[in-house]
C-alpha cells in the first residue's frame, strides 16, 4: 500500500519478516540487522547465509551495539 511498487512491497515484506522473526527469537532487531549487514557480504555459501537467519542466532552471537547517550 505504501511501498510505491510491487517490488518495493516485496522488499518491505522481507525486511519486516526479518525484524519480526528476530524479535520472536529474542534478538534486538537493530543489533541483528547490523550483524547481518556486516556479515552478509562475506557469506559465500548457502549455509553461511542460512547461519545469519534470526532463528540460527542468539544475542550472545551478536556484538551488542553501544548504548547511545
Amino acid at each position: 500500500m505504501f511501498a510505491g511498487s510491487p517490488k518495493g512491497a516485496d522488499a518491505s515484506a522481507m525486511l519486516y519478516t526479518l525484524v519480526e522473526t528476530a524479535k520472536a527469537n529474542g534478538l534486538d532487531p537493530h543489533a541483528y540487522l547490523t550483524h547481518v549487514f556486516e556479515h552478509l557480504p562475506r557469506a559465500r555459501t548457502e549455509d553461511a547465509v542460512r547461519a545469519l537467519l534470526p532463528q540460527q542466532l542468539a544475542m550472545a552471537d551478536i556484538t551488542p551495539l553501544p548504548q547511545s547517550c
